[in-house]
């Protein structure tokens, strides 16, 4: 089904970001799923031919142009490449949020530049060893001591995390029992900043080029300067800005299963069983049509979605349905592709074999699907 939420300026975007990822990110594929992580240049090349900081006000050397669909076509054209490497999406889609919302006009002055420039990455560390989606879980505290804040705690899975020259970190600035949401809030971490210490680069089963790391903090002085945000809103300031990471993810999981099941369709037309190519069983039809039909309809739900979210009217609902059904539907489309794959499906140099694993964290991070149902139950009064 033709695509319709798209004007000319994006499809000249789109353009420049394909030429990019086949030029810069697909011949490094390789080289950095060996490192497990990739080339910190890659984000100031990035920058310099508009990739990163699109979304950052001229002042500070953004672009000026707050408009999702550019960070849906970059995310779109990665997953359709099977790039995983560069945390693209979490400089554009998350952090920028974060920084563009939050930061007072002295912070922009501070962080955009650089941000915008690609010069410094950025993280932001919200799970815990013992709190994942569990947000309220968090451990890691933040004591107020004149003008720091000490942080002590720890942090993993945290994407970028080896690579940030920056964090935001979620700490626990209140411990008083009865704070409830208000116990949070949002602090920026710099690299060099004493007792702030990376751990090991996490052994993944896929995105394997994505360094993916463990944070510590022992006794870390964070000046005041480096509160992001309002004292105490650190947990709303998270559910402000989570619909738009759900959304990335939701964009990404469409996009990859359209991907890997355009790759499929073209294998089964040439692949042969008993004399024949195995497109023409009847089971293979069926499952193609069957999944055909699903990426489609979840194509119209999700630009439904981009829509709203350059409305600025984007409910963390709506984000939640997205999510969840998009990433489940991709963990479906890259199992049943894989099938019809038979034995090739189960080796690593086939296409079909690296976007299961790169699939799996989908339905995980970013709120997990039990999550997003409940959020959406939520709403419903149930």
């Amino acid at each position: 089904m033709e695509r319709e939420i798209f004007e000319d300026e994006h499809r000249q975007f789109r353009a420049a970001v394909r030429e990019f990822v086949q030029r810069e990110l697909v011949p490094n594929g390789e080289k950095w799923e060996k490192a497990g992580l990739v080339d910190r240049e890659v984000f100031v090349k990035a920058a310099e031919v508009g990739l990163l900081g699109f979304n950052v006000e001229e002042e500070f050397g953004g672009g000026g142009v707050d408009d999702f669909r550019f960070n849906a076509i970059i995310a779109e054209e990665m997953s359709y490449a099977r790039v995983s490497g560069p945390g693209f999406a979490l400089h554009n889609d998350i952090v920028a949020g974060y920084l563009r919302r939050l930061a007072s006009p002295e912070q922009k002055q501070r962080w955009l530049p650089p941000f915008a420039a690609g010069e410094e990455i950025w993280a932001i560390a919200m799970s815990e060893p013992g709190a994942g989606s569990d947000l309220k879980g968090i451990t890691t505290t933040a004591v107020r001591d004149g003008d720091e804040w000490v942080i002590s705690g720890a942090k993993t899975f945290i994407s970028n995390g080896i690579n940030a020259d920056r964090v935001i970190v979620v700490a626990k600035s209140d411990p008083s029992p009865d704070a409830g949401s208000k116990a949070f809030s949002l602090f920026v971490v710099e690299r060099g900043m004493k007792g702030f210490e990376r751990g090991r680069n996490l052994d993944k089963i896929g995105l394997k080029a994505q360094d993916t790391s463990e944070l510590f903090f022992d006794g870390v002085r964070v000046p005041h300067a480096n509160l992001l945000g309002t004292e105490g809103r650190g947990f709303y300031h998270l559910m402000e800005n989570l619909p738009e990471e759900r959304l990335s993810i939701a964009v990404s999981a469409v996009a990859g299963s359209r991907s890997v099941l355009d790759e499929t369709i073209e294998y089964v037309k040439t692949r042969t069983a008993f004399g024949k190519p195995i497109a023409s069983f009847q089971n293979t039809r069926f499952v193609i049509a069957e999944l055909e039909t699903e990426v489609d309809i979840a194509q119209v739900y999700l630009d439904r979605c981009l829509e709203r979210a350059v409305a600025g009217t984007l409910t963390d609902v709506e984000a939640a349905k997205a999510k969840w059904w998009t990433s489940e539907l991709q963990q479906k489309v890259v199992t049943k592709c894989l099938q019809l794959h038979g034995g090739y499906g189960f080796m690593a140099e086939y296409p079909v074999a690296k976007a299961f694993v790169d699939a799996r964290i989908q339905t995980i991070y970013g709120g997990s699907t039990e999550i997003m149902k409940e959020i959406v139950g939520r709403s419903l009064g149930v």
